[in-house]
């Protein structure tokens, strides 16, 4: 459902336009047709002018827990072709020019941890959870992570989170500079509102080039993407991938 993506612009916060994750019983985990929600919206933001930050959020104790399984395992068991909504989000993120902030829960899995690589200032409560359980899952890392984390916080720990499925507790997140702040929960909220407000503040034209200067070549991002794509794909289509998605979902019968 469409509505387990709520898109608002707060009233008490001009020029900041709010993407939420609203499927709390499923822990905020992403359908396709989220996925296509949160692109159109995250394109949205881009091409209007009157916004100049754009916010991720989630609900309390969850930013969310990644793909939804039952979506990925008919993926997979359909033997589909072409590409999973997801990238077609993971592209909109290349293509924004005006800050993206979050802020973080809970839970972020998968995706949920991946996403934030791409904005410019996280939150995090204190209870939140970063893990990427992608080769747990017989997948492959996704959103050019395998690109950026690295650059991010070197490859022991790069390679913990990607390719060892640890998980990073907020302030272990924070050491490694996936994320900003961490905050109490009651916090995160309204702490990254604020932030979101104070980039929207800020001249539109300095912020995009400053914006820009800083992140890098976004040819570089997307190049990374389509190649973690071919694999992606194959390895969703793949034998183990089944295996892997019907014990998870056995296991949570």
């Amino acid at each position: 459902m469409t509505d387990h993506i709520e898109i608002t612009r707060p009233e008490t916060h001009p020029g900041v336009l709010v993407l939420r994750f609203n499927r709390p019983d499923k822990k905020n985990a992403i359908t396709q047709a989220m996925y296509q929600k949160l692109t159109a919206g995250l394109l949205e933001g881009e091409q209007d002018d009157s916004i100049r930050a754009i916010v991720f959020l989630g609900t309390e104790g969850c930013f969310s827990a990644g793909n939804d399984m039952a979506d990925f395992l008919g993926f997979a068991m359909a033997g589909a072709v072409g590409e999973p909504a997801a990238f077609g989000l993971l592209r909109a993120l290349t293509e924004v020019t005006k800050p993206l902030v979050s802020g973080v829960d809970g839970l972020a899995i998968g995706i949920g941890t991946t996403l934030h690589m791409h904005c410019d200032l996280t939150v995090a409560s204190d209870r939140s959870l970063f893990k990427t359980p992608f080769v747990d899952l017989a997948l492959v890392p996704e959103a050019a992570s395998s690109l950026i984390a690295p650059r991010i916080m070197g490859h022991q720990r790069a390679f913990a989170m990607l390719a060892a499925s640890e998980g990073f507790s907020a302030e272990q997140a924070r050491e490694a500079g996936l994320i900003w702040k961490v905050v109490a929960p009651d916090q995160v909220e309204t702490e990254t509102l604020k932030i979101a407000s104070s980039l929207a503040s800020k001249p539109p034209a300095a912020m995009k080039i400053a914006r820009a200067l800083v992140k890098g070549s976004a040819d570089e991002v997307r190049a990374r993407m389509q190649e973690e794509l071919v694999h992606f794909v194959a390895q969703l289509k793949s034998a183990e991938a089944r295996a892997a998605f019907e014990a998870f979902m056995k296991g949570r019968g």
